[in-house]
């Protein structure tokens, strides 16, 4: 049985005996928060039970490192989209320890899509259109300065209202447990209870 026959099968049973009534919410996030963390699979439930979030009270946004890479791309514009349409008042970028974003090797990742068939001429095409492939796929060897980078990536944002507090933290992959590494209240005349 493939994975996607699985998912349906399942899918199937969970509509079938209403097993979504649980998750019934609507688009706003009651906490007002937008999430960024990482994709990696140890925090698929662990980081919402961390935070003390249930479904409907957080956008959560994930990808590798839980990085904004570039100030133009589309986790910017969902942030964006979280503050001016969704009703997100704060933002959390939740990254974590032993990330595979760290020290990660871009050469390793071009060697291994040639590998599957990816053509050096193909490389060689994104490079002269002025694509740094190494930058572009480069993680980070700090996950505290990484976080710290991304934070003030957010802050600064010419179409970011100031008086969102961006906050910073770092999660144990295991424990869950939280670091702050930026308080988004710093700072601040007024800060939210």
């Amino acid at each position: 049985m493939t994975i996607l026959s699985q998912v349906l099968e399942h899918n199937q049973s969970f509509v079938t005996n209403r097993e979504y009534e649980q998750f019934k919410t609507d688009k706003f996030p009651h906490k007002s928060l937008a999430v960024l963390a990482c994709m990696d699979a140890r925090l698929v439930e662990l980081l919402p039970k961390a935070m003390g979030l249930k479904n409907g009270d957080a956008k959560l946004i994930k990808n590798a490192g839980a990085l904004v890479t570039h100030p133009w791309g589309s986790v910017m514009r969902s942030l964006l989209v979280a503050v001016y349409e969704l009703r997100a008042e704060e933002i959390c970028v939740v990254a974590h320890h032993d990330c595979g974003m760290r020290a990660i090797d871009p050469q390793h990742i071009l060697d291994s899509a040639c590998a599957r068939g990816v053509s050096e001429e193909t490389l060689t095409t994104l490079r002269g259109a002025g694509i740094d492939l190494e930058k572009w796929l480069k993680g980070f060897d700090n996950v505290e300065d990484s976080v710290r980078h991304t934070v003030e990536v957010i802050r600064s944002h010419p179409l970011m209202p100031h008086d969102v507090p961006v906050h910073g933290m770092v999660i144990h992959p295991t424990t869950g447990a939280l670091s702050v590494i930026v308080d988004g209240y710093a700072g601040r005349t007024s800060q939210a209870a």
